[in-house]
């Protein structure tokens, strides 16, 4: 793969967003994860600008997704809780570049949409939801499914398809057809001078259920996993992470393979393309599981972005970038210019307290540099006391949690402030 290009950003480059969900920044073989098997991966990241402190705003799928999308944080671009759908009044990244002459196109999962409460997660039901055009964030082209975590088999509806449709074979190998076969009539029509396409594949893997059947490849063997160290060993918790780990691991491996024949089968030239995912998984750390934590297993995220001018090939940028500055990142390429993280912190947030089993009960806002984690917890009151606060320069496993320190009450006080 050869995405280098000169040291300008070439004017109205296509632009192509690879968005996955759970999987966390630590589990990618170029993060020095010798389990996660990533060899398509670890190609594209010595091609592209790797932003190793990237996090996503809020840990938890709908919000990540609005913020995504529309580059606002939660709850300003309208979506506070998980059964919150994004407004239809909302202004996306798509509305931004289709004013810029843009063709754009979404592939894939949703979850952006009204959702009825009693319809299972997981299911056949949820995933022939239809989403309604005027709930589809402004893109021409809309293909994909509200949610359902059919990792094997999905229905997709949109545009081209009226009614929900049933593709046989893992989802993501779909998802890469239906979205190369448009990529490659979109580079086709470019030779006759049409417009240059900003499109979004969104896949659900490696999100659960981990047990789900991964094409050609093997899971692991749980007992033969190492875990990370602030895993507590010896009980459920560690038998329930190494199971789930295995079925997270041959997930990763199946999607890294689908993403290599994406990117063989595309054009290369004159493309900036994202990988990115929505939030991670905590898989045992610390004790929890799943995501809507603040700690670095939930919202740190895998961002890398190739195509962009030659010396950023292979580099390592460490500004404290979010996934909601996607967005504003987009429409900068869009406009040949090259786009830079002037702040020295992110925010964190989870606005409301999730009820789902296993994510975050709580709500919380705080911030994240590459030093110190502060997060604020929300009582039942409404009010807010100092929870988490973290060297991650020293401690960057969070081992020690220094929020009651003497020693510190002075710095949180500070950094209080810039909240």
């Amino acid at each position: 793969m050869d995405f280098c290009r000169s040291s300008r950003v070439a004017v109205s480059p296509n632009i192509l967003w690879i968005v996955t969900t759970q999987w966390r920044a630590q589990a990618c073989g170029y993060a020095g994860d010798a389990q996660a098997r990533t060899p398509w991966l670890d190609g594209f990241a010595s091609d592209a600008l790797n932003y190793k402190e990237a996090v996503t705003p809020h840990p938890l799928g709908p919000q990540a997704r609005a913020a995504l999308l529309t580059g606002r944080l939660c709850p300003e671009n309208g979506v506070a809780g998980y059964w919150d759908p994004l407004p239809t009044s909302a202004r996306t990244v798509a509305h931004a570049l289709g004013d810029q002459g843009y063709v754009t196109a979404w592939f894939g999962k949703w979850h952006l949409s009204p959702r009825a409460r009693h319809v299972p997660f997981v299911g056949e039901a949820h995933a022939r939801q239809i989403v309604d055009p005027a709930h589809r964030g402004g893109f021409a082209l809309w293909e994909g499914f509200e949610g359902g975590f059919l990792l094997n088999d999905p229905w997709l509806h949109g545009t081209r398809l009226a009614e929900p449709r049933h593709f046989k074979g893992y989802q993501a190998e779909v998802l890469v057809q239906r979205t190369a076969e448009w990529c490659r009539e979109q580079s086709k029509r470019q030779l006759a001078g049409a417009a240059p396409y900003f499109a979004v594949m969104s896949l659900e893997s490696p999100h659960p259920p981990y047990h789900a059947p991964t094409p050609h490849v093997h899971p692991p063997e749980p007992a033969s996993l190492l875990l990370r160290a602030n895993v507590p060993t010896g009980g459920e918790i560690e038998r329930k992470t190494r199971e789930e780990l295995a079925g997270y691991y041959a997930h990763i491996e199946a999607t890294d393979r689908a993403l290599g024949r994406l990117l063989a089968e595309i054009e290369l030239a004159n493309t900036i393309i994202v990988f990115t995912s929505v939030h991670g998984d905590m898989h045992g750390s610390h004790g929890f599981f799943r995501k809507a934590w603040p700690y670095e297993e939930s919202v740190r995220v895998p961002l890398l972005v190739a195509g962009l001018p030659r010396e950023k090939a292979g580099r390592i940028d460490r500004s404290p970038v979010s996934l909601v500055d996607l967005p504003h990142m987009a429409v900068a390429w869009a406009e040949g210019r090259e786009w830079r993280c002037h702040r020295d912190s992110a925010l964190l947030s989870m606005p409301r307290p999730t009820e789902i089993a296993l994510q975050c009960p709580v709500a919380w806002r705080g911030f994240r540099s590459n030093r110190h984690k502060l997060i604020l917890q929300r009582a039942a009151n409404g009010d807010e006391e100092p929870w988490l606060y973290f060297d991650l320069e020293h401690d960057p496993l969070e081992m020690v949690n220094r929020v009651h320190d003497p020693a510190r009450q002075s710095e949180i006080r500070e950094m209080m402030r810039w909240l």
